[in-house]
């Protein structure tokens, strides 16, 4: 058995689970590679052009597996994993979009229901469901999922100890590098979904970049999840959506500790979250005084305009801190 796992979305956050978890349960796990030109055209094709490009690329994914030949085309249903909290609907209403929009996988679907009160998502029970289509016992899955839990639990502690998203999963498979820093370089948060921020060719890979320029990047990951919900708490109404809040969180964090020089948001145009999410993030920045940007990426978004703001906006934080700023 083949299952397909599309690279994009939430599986920059939780593909060392899904895909340890398959594999422990003895199928072959195919994940599709970097996302392309060609991959958004195709995403493009299937989507209602209002949809955020986050959606597009995922459903130009899909039909990469699709043409790879797999047996299923795995699309959780996120719902939940806080308390009172949520995911965008569209993250809820993905495996019916998927279904209706691309028929060729319609049959190939497997979908299951995360909703859980924490971000570890590594219960068990929440992979029963599928049993019976991944022709394995309960007591496999059990087997399977702790094991892969372990290995996403370690994913994350990497991240918590100032490793990106990208860094941290090539330390899984042995691949990772010491982190080297400079005492005296820029530091700049970078706040931004997963999916916005790790995808290579949405966001031109603005980690790397940003490190080029010889600043040290924080982004939500890296922040104990403990502190973001400090800061949030005091809030007098709390975000509706999960990871708009845990970004939310590490804005405050990071505007109102004075733990970074300048901030940077990535947004897809068109987010609906990220419209509340960005004013707050605008506020915070004027009560602080730490200069903030905001990039809004699509699919016509190009790489000369982004290098080019960021290029500024670190030349700019160079000559107001005296810190390295400088191109490598």
């Amino acid at each position: 058995m083949k299952i397909g796992i599309p690279g994009a979305l939430l599986y920059y956050y939780y593909g060392p689970y899904w895909v340890h978890l398959f594999e422990e349960l003895g199928i072959e796990v195919i994940t599709t590679q970097k996302t392309d030109k060609k991959t958004i055209d195709r995403g493009i094709g299937v989507s209602v052009p209002e949809i955020c490009v986050p959606i597009k690329i995922y459903n130009g994914h899909v039909l990469r597996l699709v043409d790879q030949g797999v047996d299923y085309v795995f699309v959780p249903r996120m719902v939940s994993v806080e308390k009172g909290k949520f995911f965008c609907p569209k993250f809820m209403g993905l495996p019916d979009m998927i279904e209706h929009g691309i028929p060729a996988v319609r049959s190939k679907l497997l979908t299951l229901d995360i909703q859980s009160s924490t971000e570890d998502i590594t219960s068990p029970k929440l992979i029963y469901p599928i049993a019976g289509k991944l022709g394995v016992s309960r007591s496999e899955i059990r087997r399977a999922s702790h094991s892969a839990g372990r290995r996403w639990k370690k994913f994350r502690n990497l991240c918590l100890e100032g490793k990106t998203i990208k860094e941290a999963w090539a330390e899984l498979d042995g691949a990772g590098s010491p982190l080297e820093r400079s005492h005296n370089s820029l530091k700049i948060g970078l706040l931004g979904y997963v999916y916005d921020v790790y995808d290579e060719f949405i966001s031109m890979d603005v980690t790397a970049r940003l490190r080029q320029l010889g600043a040290a990047v924080t982004t939500f990951e890296m922040i104990p999840p403990k502190l973001l919900k400090k800061h949030v708490k005091k809030m007098k109404k709390s975000l509706f959506w999960t990871f708009s809040e845990k970004l939310l969180g590490a804005a405050y964090s990071m505007f109102r500790e004075g733990s970074v020089d300048g901030v940077i948001h990535i947004t897809a145009f068109g987010c609906g979250p990220d419209a509340f999410l960005g004013r707050l993030l605008e506020i915070e920045s004027e009560d602080s005084g730490i200069p903030f940007m905001t990039l809004r990426i699509d699919e016509h978004t190009g790489e000369n305009h982004l290098q080019t703001r960021v290029e500024a906006f670190v030349d700019m934080l160079g000559r107001k801190f005296g810190k390295t700023g400088e191109r490598q």
